[in-house]
């Protein structure tokens, strides 16, 4: 009985709508075309439709990068940012009373998503750009002047699509091994190429080769630093590398590359990327925007 009501209903709403849209036979009646033949107006259809057409471009897209799969979406930013700490063995003396940065190797969350990180700046390979604009994939920069140097332009653009670049000191060097003051240069200094190039003053910072001592945490503080994550995987064009005993990615996970192309790997960038993508994806993690967590 339901179900006959139900569609006794529906056939009331449809002479109800014929009627609205002109369904007399007068001279003045609109001519309805063919059942199967209305283009897709009401407004769930279009949306359906909307959808599948995104879909397919996305599938497109996936396949002529070469990828298994269509990458996931991220989840929108929180709205509370999540309070990050320094990892447990990680820290400097005095690090949290002298409020110096927060050293960590993955973000506090329950969402299957992870971060990409890319440092140094020695590659500068276009199709990197296209593909990481095309797919729609969010990455976060650590630079050193002695390679950006050499073409600013390209990082500018990298900066336009909407790409963080923040300071992996002027010449990459082993900061431990300086002074306080020495590595206070190698840090403000790039503060300054940063803000001088592309206008805005980083609040990260990466210390070359993830080492660093009491006073990289307090040079970097005096610098304007806030943050300073390191990594907890590492991915390269033919193989990943992981700092954790199950050899596994995990949810908040900051994955650490380079830009590197043929001269230093077996394969360019956009290899290293398919690589990174498709494993994330088969596990079903999004690639998210480490700024917006911080």
């Amino acid at each position: 009985m339901r179900i006959r009501g139900g569609i006794a209903v529906l056939a009331v709403v449809a002479v109800v709508s014929g009627c609205a849209q002109g369904g007399d036979s007068g001279a003045g009646a609109k001519v309805r075309p063919a059942a199967g033949q209305q283009p897709l107006q009401a407004p769930p259809a279009r949306a359906l439709d909307a959808y599948a057409t995104k879909l397919r471009a996305s599938a497109a897209v996936a396949e002529r990068w070469g990828l298994a799969r269509v990458p996931l979406k991220p989840p929108a930013p929180p709205a509370k940012k999540p309070r990050i700490t320094t990892r447990k063995g990680f820290e400097v003396v005095g690090h949290e009373e002298r409020g110096l940065p927060p050293v960590f190797t993955t973000v506090p969350t329950r969402e299957k998503i992870v971060f990409l990180t890319i440092d140094d700046g020695a590659e500068k390979d276009p199709a990197f750009l296209r593909m990481m604009s095309e797919l729609k994939i969010p990455y976060t920069a650590f630079l050193s002047d002695y390679l950006v140097k050499k073409d600013y332009g390209y990082f500018a653009r990298m900066r336009d699509a909407g790409v963080g670049l923040n300071n992996h000191t002027l010449h990459h060097p082993f900061l431990p091994a300086l002074s306080y003051d020495r590595q206070k240069r190698e840090i403000c200094g790039m503060q300054d190429v940063i803000e001088k190039r592309y206008g805005t003053r980083p609040v990260l910072f990466r210390p070359p080769f993830g080492n660093y001592n009491a006073d990289t945490l307090r040079a970097a503080k005096a610098c304007g630093i806030t943050h300073a994550p390191l990594w907890n995987e590492e991915v390269f064009v033919d193989r990943w590398a992981y700092r954790e005993w199950d050899r596994d990615i995990h949810p908040g996970d900051i994955v650490l590359s380079h830009f590197r192309g043929k001269e230093h790997w077996k394969g360019t960038m956009t290899d290293m990327i398919r690589r990174f993508l498709d494993k994330v994806t088969a596990k079903g993690y999004a690639v998210a925007r480490l700024e917006d967590y911080l």
